[in-house]
């Protein structure tokens, strides 16, 4: 009988199912996809169908945090995946010339980052979970209901029924179904009080082209890894086996940029940017892959501070997830599983007390995230549409929003301030915990007070021409 069930076997369930199963509990991870794991990594890249998870084939980072947590609670992983070809990337490497204070400082090493395609990462999980003592994968396992039992007035889940009809028990049932999570359909199958739930269209459409090196490796970086346009942002990251991929993102509501999903206007445009067109200098290993209707949605499986149900948790996107252009995601889904590894080992026979704990941690440790990345979305939807109808640009309400949203212009100015943009991008602090440091806002409002550079690239007439054709 196993004693926790993970229901999802993507990159959040097997990191989860493996780091529980060190603390030695069976683990089953139900997969609903039922295609096997490829033999080899070129199967996985080009042939793995991974039909539940819409952004598979999108462009994927780990930041540098979670390459801490796989370092600390998943060692052999790290291993893997260089022996695969991911590729060990410094975020500090890539400071712009513009700062002349290039001397190193104590902690830079937590900006190296291990970072690959989606595809490999899962692959390398699959291979290390499938050997992995305690954990047991069942490919093309669906769970059809929760099983309960009332307990401390509140449903208690002891297990599921899968679609075939086998009820397995457990002390313990976590979703990592990612996205697509029916939990709280689940949940109210059983009786539960309805889960808290705030979602909203993140605003966005990604038009992503992977490319592989002629030789020499991936392209220099001669703007930042995420480059907002007037009109458009442009993603750039590094992959495994000398492959990168770049993604144009715009506002979903700009019909006349949705033909960016036209290779030769894709291409057009990535070219006429200046800091940019050397990244397709490369081979083409894909079309451009589309990919819009991303929600940033949060779930509290809790109540007036009462939860909804115990002998459940959700983790990483099945939590809460967000647009993924700045990488979160694979992130904070490793840190969410380690921390439910540590509180496990200590709640995992009080089931209402592992619940109201985690409830507790998640919203101070995960949920700030969240919220950060939605505030930092809606800005940016802002941006996006004021250029695109002709108006005035929005200013930000307070000091403390104007030094957030100057950081990224004050960091090209400033080393320290540089790191600490950069640990932002790395979940090592938020733009709200930055900026609160001691005389951090009023550095960065001084050094930013002519405002940002409009990096090269067409203007609004001329990225109409271009998609045009």
């Amino acid at each position: 009988m196993p004693d926790i069930i993970v229901m999802g076997g993507g990159i959040c369930g097997l990191a989860t199912a493996m780091m529980l199963a060190r603390d030695g509990h069976e683990v089953t991870v139900l997969e609903r996809d039922d295609e096997p794991v490829p033999p080899t990594l070129e199967e996985a890249v080009e042939d793995w169908p991974r039909r539940s998870v819409a952004q598979f084939r999108q462009a994927h980072y780990l930041v540098p945090r979670g390459r801490d947590v796989l370092d600390a609670e998943l060692p052999e992983v790290t291993a893997a995946l260089l022996a695969a070809g991911a590729m060990r990337f410094d975020v500090l490497a890539i400071m712009p010339p513009s700062i002349a204070d290039r001397a190193p400082r104590p902690g830079d090493e937590r900006f190296v980052t291990v970072t690959a395609r989606r595809p490999l990462v899962e692959w390398v999980l699959a291979r290390a979970a499938a050997e992995e003592e305690g954990v047991e994968v069942r490919r093309g396992a669906s769970v059809a209901a929760l099983l309960s039992e009332p307990r401390d007035g509140l449903p208690w889940i002891t297990g599921v029924r899968t679609e075939a009809g086998e009820a397995l028990r457990a002390d313990l049932v976590v979703d990592a179904t990612g996205r697509r999570s029916q939990l709280p359909r689940l949940l109210a199958d059983v009786g539960a009080a309805p889960v808290h739930e705030e979602a909203e269209d993140s605003g966005f459409i990604y038009y992503t082209r992977y490319f592989r090196a002629n030789g020499g490796g991936p392209p220099a970086y001669r703007a930042g890894p995420l480059t907002p346009f007037p009109n458009f942002s442009l993603l750039t990251l590094p992959g495994d086996n000398d492959t990168w991929s770049v993604t144009v993102y715009v506002g979903s509501g700009d019909r006349a940029l949705k033909a960016l999903r036209h290779e030769a206007a894709w291409t057009a445009v990535v070219r006429a940017c200046p800091r940019h067109a050397h990244w397709l200098d490369g081979t083409p290993i894909t079309g451009v892959l589309a990919m819009g209707g991303i929600v940033d949605r949060y779930r509290r499986l809790a109540r007036d501070g009462k939860p909804v149900a115990t002998g459940v948790l959700a983790v990483g996107d099945a939590w809460a997830c967000t647009n993924p252009s700045l990488g979160r995601g694979m992130t904070l889904a490793l840190v969410h599983a380690a921390y439910l590894r540590s509180f496990v080992r200590h709640h995992l026979e009080h089931p209402r007390e592992l619940a109201e704990v985690w409830d507790t941690v998640t919203e101070a440790e995960l949920t700030p995230w969240y919220r950060s990345t939605v505030s930092e979305d809606r800005a940016r939807r802002r941006q996006l549409d004021a250029h695109r109808d002709g108006a005035a640009q929005p200013r930000p309400a307070d000091p403390a929003s104007a030094a957030r949203a100057l950081l990224p212009v004050a960091a090209m100015r400033d080393a320290d301030i540089y790191r600490a943009m950069i640990d932002t991008r790395s979940c090592f602090a938020t733009p709200e915990d930055v900026v609160a440091r001691p005389g951090m806002a009023e550095r960065v409002l001084e050094l930013a007070a002519d405002g940002a550079e409009t990096p090269p690239g067409p203007d609004r007439a001329q990225l109409l021409a271009l998609i045009a054709g």
